[in-house]
């Protein structure tokens, strides 16, 4: 698959997040406000035509679920402002998902957590001024550590019913933590770091979400451990193996095997080229075989 193929989105299949459904193919907008790594305060700008431009041939190529954040951000563009610029009018299909917690300054350097009602409704109501929108599809709270969530999706729960939030769900979590956050609000998905060589205890979560049909949505499922940094120069041979059969590239053989691991795992593969955006949507038309799935399961296992 190069990337002039002009598969849309509907072909990876669709999954009910609350009460909209969006195709398993969606967009994470994490890549768009620079180039190179991300989240780092002297991120390198990225063209903001070029930004703009992924995203009008993300949405015509049916994709209608873009994941982005506040903290998404570099010194000249934000990921949320580049959305509702390229987007808005928004039609009634398209769902943004954004997440509160982490934050950043204003130059860029990570500050610590937002922990109070106080500081998420800020971070929400941030979300909603730079999207230009009177309420946010779904707000995923980001975790670090193990503690408690009561108070903090208690919070977003309070902002639900004051509609401001549809949905909620939940991000770099563990297992426990989901149980409690259900007995609060209602959970429509789990955002957690997931691909080819995660740890066992994420494959229990994937399963976990599958059984209460709640959806998975894996992040850094490509760049795998180089994270914001993006997809590193090694790559695992099985990987390479099923790529050079099919004559694909790594990064699609990770897409289509995320994909395989349940009907409830949405993808959310991210960049700022119009190219790699086409060959990441037309991942979602591959489907492998059960000698490759057994190849790549041997990868991800180790």
């Amino acid at each position: 698959m190069t990337s002039n193929t002009t598969v849309t989105a509907t072909v990876s299949g669709t999954w009910t997040l609350g009460d909209r459904a969006v195709h398993r193919i969606g967009f994470g907008s994490m890549r768009l406000p620079q180039t190179g790594p991300a989240l780092t305060p002297d991120a390198v700008p990225r063209d903001r035509e070029q930004a703009l431009r992924v995203l009008r041939r993300a949405v015509e190529l049916g994709v209608n679920h873009i994941d982005t954040a506040a903290f998404y951000f570099s010194p000249l563009r934000s990921a949320n402002e580049l959305i509702n610029r390229a987007l808005a009018p928004y039609s009634d299909d398209l769902v943004i998902a954004t997440k509160v917690g982490p934050a950043r300054g204003v130059d860029g350097r990570w500050t610590e957590h937002a922990r109070t009602p106080e500081r998420l409704r800020a971070q929400v109501e941030q979300n909603l001024r730079q999207l230009g929108r009177d309420h946010l599809d779904l707000v995923n709270l980001r975790i670090l550590g193990t503690d408690s969530v009561a108070e903090r999706f208690g919070a977003l729960a309070e902002l639900r019913r004051e509609g401001l939030i549809r949905h909620l769900g939940l991000s770099n979590i563990h297992p426990h933590q989901l149980t409690e956050a259900q007995a609060i609000a209602p959970v429509v998905c789990v955002q957690n770091p997931y691909g080819i060589g995660a740890p066992a205890e994420q494959d229990e979560l994937l399963r976990l979400c599958g059984d209460q049909g709640i959806a998975f949505v894996p992040f850094y499922a490509i760049a795998g451990a180089g994270r914001q940094d993006g997809a590193g120069e090694t790559e695992a041979a099985q990987v390479q193996a099923v790529a050079r059969a099919r004559g694909i590239s790594t990064a699609q053989v990770r897409i289509a095997w995320t994909l395989h691991r349940g009907p409830h795992v949405l993808a959310i593969p991210g960049t700022g080229d119009v190219a790699h955006l086409e060959d990441n949507i037309a991942a979602g038309a591959l489907r492998l075989t059960a000698e490759e799935l057994a190849l790549l399961d041997q990868a991800h296992t180790g």
